[in-house]
């Protein structure tokens, strides 16, 4: 039983850029956590299992199997293919999730895990999707799936999501902590929106976009860093006493990282 990883990423800085719709636009730096990822498999499903005939998910969850990121990635994935074998590979087995990424976290475990399962099933069936059709697909599953489709260490990613720019650097291991807070991304952007609104110009943005990942985290504050950090304080003010000097912010949270720290050329 082949396992395959979805890794955590987190979020260098983040910036709003404007909105279109009801979504914000972004600019923002997503970099993968190599020391933290779910591991998703196939399994086969028991002869009662087969026949009601069900999509099934095997893994901690606390949602419903119609709310989990990798239905709707199967559901994003029929319609655009069509494929009768799909079909069938989900009545025959179980998807089996390993979780070790918390939920509502900012370091895209649900769509981590979308991601890795829509690459798992574009490569057992045979179904040929190009990388730029997979993160098409993804789109509709979550903002942050094409990041994980494409599978770059680091990125520059734009517009709601669907620009995703590699940026050549070291990979840098991080420490990851979260709090047993469950933060709502649609609040904290609502609180964003209503009280701290004041989108990045394009200099400011490009600037963040040619600087290596270390510079950005030597240069700015994590409010500085992270546009989502101050709304999230407002609204979960509970978050106040768990963030620690140092680290910063990822995403809407609750997480907070920092690049570990290299004592004699070793890491601690």
């Amino acid at each position: 039983m082949k396992k395959y990883k979805a890794y955590a990423k987190v979020n260098i800085f983040l910036k709003i850029t404007g909105k279109r719709d009801n979504y914000h636009e972004i600019i923002s730096r997503f970099m993968r956590v190599d020391n933290l990822y779910d591991e998703l498999s196939f399994v086969s499903k028991s002869e009662l299992d087969a026949k009601m005939n069900e999509f099934k998910i095997i893994g901690d969850f606390d949602c419903e199997v119609s709310q989990n990121t990798i239905y709707k990635a199967y559901v994003a994935l029929k319609e655009y293919t069509k494929s009768a074998s799909l079909e069938k590979l989900m009545q025959t087995h179980a998807i089996k999730v390993e979780k070790n990424i918390p939920a509502f976290a900012g370091l895209g475990g649900g769509s981590s895990d979308a991601a890795t399962y829509l690459k798992m099933c574009n490569g057992v069936l045979d179904l040929g999707l190009s990388l730029n059709e997979l993160a098409t697909i993804g789109l509709k599953v979550g903002a942050d799936v094409p990041f994980f489709i494409y599978g770059y260490d680091s990125a520059n990613v734009g517009g709601i999501g669907e620009i995703v720019e590699p940026f050549e650097e070291e990979l840098l291991k991080f420490d990851v902590y979260t709090p047993d807070v469950k933060i709502s991304t649609p609040k904290v952007y609502t609180a964003y929106r209503e009280n701290f609104y004041e989108p990045v110009d394009g200099f400011r943005a490009q600037e963040l976009k040619e600087l290596n990942s270390k510079d950005v985290l030597k240069s700015l504050s994590a409010t500085e860093a992270n546009d989502l950090f101050a709304p999230a304080l407002q609204e979960y003010p509970q978050l106040k006493k768990h963030y620690r000097q140092g680290y910063f912010f990822s995403g809407s949270g609750s997480s907070f990282f920092k690049v570990q720290e290299v004592n004699s050329g070793e890491e601690k």
